[in-house]
């Protein structure tokens, strides 16, 4: 476990990680949480009080990593860039767990569970962690709707979120 205090910070001009709210986890730190280590990987912990569980870390070079603030964990720990905050932080070694609810109703649609199952594994976890970040159970229930019919006609994630937005 490494406990420290970092600054909040937002990317201005970063290429894709351009508006990114987030805080650096210097090299050294990162190397006692997994040693050895240059890739992205899963940490757990607390942000202030606020619980967290496999949150990427993001290789940014040099050893240095950065912990993204979306807007939820923002609003959660009510901070935004140019705050500090106290962080404690290990290692997570869970597995992924995908929302059983839409497993169950993919199991009913055999033409999109066979195109699920062809899909990696980064692109059928963005179906769940989307079912999962809804607020209410009639959001959630319409998005496994739509995940489940999206998968149907061979859409994967981006189709599915342009078709439902009007775009082609």
């Amino acid at each position: 476990m490494v406990t420290f205090t970092a600054t909040i910070h937002k990317f201005e001009k970063q290429g894709e990680k351009t508006g990114w709210t987030y805080f650096e986890v210097p090299a050294d730190l990162a190397q006692v949480l997994k040693p050895g280590n240059r890739k992205e990987f899963k940490v757990k912990g607390k942000l202030d009080a606020h619980p967290v569980k496999r949150i990427s870390l993001l290789p940014m070079g040099g050893g240095l990593f950065i912990f993204v603030l979306n807007a939820a964990l923002r609003k959660a720990i009510g901070k935004k860039h140019g705050a500090m905050v106290k962080v404690q932080l290990t290692e997570d070694k869970s597995e992924f767990v995908f929302n059983k609810d839409f497993m169950d109703c993919l199991d009913d649609e055999p033409t999109a569970i066979e195109f699920f199952q062809s899909l990696t594994g980064s692109h059928q976890r963005y179906f769940s962690k989307w079912i999962d970040e809804a607020k209410t159970e009639p959001t959630k229930i319409k998005r496994i709707a739509m995940a489940v019919n999206a998968l149907a006609k061979k859409w994967g994630y981006p189709e599915m979120i342009r078709a439902s937005q009007g775009k082609k």
